[in-house]
């Protein structure tokens, strides 16, 4: 072999292995930065969903006639949801919605009524569209024992009974006037209440002889007072809308109590309380 040949295969064997150290030097600086990606992405993903924790306080505005099975199912979510706290404003659902679209601080609306949650969804305060999630059905409400022998809508409107409604502006109240005029009765009450509860309250209170409330109310009153069913309540039924509020200062607990309030463990709640099924 010439001198000039062998000067030529070495050039030949220095280039192959330079060329083999920068392929080896590529690849170990693609699998470092596949790798660094991944640790980024997973990064990326723990924080998401660190950020959707369910956590801290959560403001729920809802109808009188849902203060038992509510308060129940808040300590579930904060059992379920350790460091959360859910506060509650029951109340008569025409007042609840007028301090929602005044700017009270909600999380959560929950109404006795459509026709209330208007009030919310006209004025821009509700985030998609409410959902019905129980329905309520009136009971007359008496004295234990039922004194008076109340047996109908009709024997309310003898004078000598003290009959007490909810106001007309409220669920329950409208009901009612539903449910008589349905009847072609005419009824003067004693009092016009602001929520179902203070009507309830005249009856268990003995200030009343009977109150038009809800099967709900009657059954978590107890032995407090009696119940009595009447057929043209069935004219007379309320679905209950549930709904986020706009500009909630905790919508993700939020949407974990509304979750919650619709799932099969809060309609067994619910329905234990004595409300009807959406």
């Amino acid at each position: 072999m010439t001198r000039t040949a062998r000067r030529n295969r070495r050039t030949l064997q220095v280039a192959g292995v330079g060329a083999a150290a920068l392929l080896a030097l590529s690849a170990c600086s693609s699998s470092d930065s596949d790798s660094s990606s991944g640790k980024s992405d997973s990064s990326a993903s723990a924080s998401g969903s660190a950020s959707t924790k369910t956590s801290g306080t959560v403001t729920v505005f809802a109808a009188a006639s849902l203060q038992e099975s509510f308060t129940a199912l808040g300590k579930e979510f904060e059992k379920e949801h350790p460091g959360t706290k859910v506060n509650f404003s029951f109340g008569g659902s025409d007042t609840l919605a007028a301090q929602i679209t005044g700017g009270a601080p909600a999380d959560v609306f929950a109404a006795a009524s459509p026709k209330t949650m208007k009030i919310v969804t006209a004025k821009g305060d509700a985030v998609g569209t409410p959902a019905t999630f129980v329905r309520n059905q009136l009971e007359i409400a008496t004295l234990p024992g039922n004194p008076d022998k109340i047996s109908s809508l009709k024997d309310l409107t003898k004078s000598s009974l003290k009959v007490v409604l909810c106001d007309k502006t409220v669920p329950c109240g409208a009901a009612a006037q539903k449910a008589l005029t349905a009847s072609k009765l005419k009824l003067t009450p004693v009092s016009y209440e602001q929520d179902v509860k203070s009507a309830l309250n005249k009856v268990v209170l003995k200030e009343a002889d009977a109150a038009v409330v809800y099967k709900t109310d009657v059954k978590a009153a107890g032995s407090k007072v009696q119940g009595v069913e009447f057929p043209e309540s069935a004219n007379a039924i309320n679905d209950y809308p549930i709904t986020l509020v706009k500009n909630a200062p905790n919508a993700v607990a939020a949407k974990a109590f509304i979750a919650l309030v619709q799932s099969a463990e809060g309609q067994k709640v619910l329905t234990e309380a004595g409300f009807l099924k959406p």
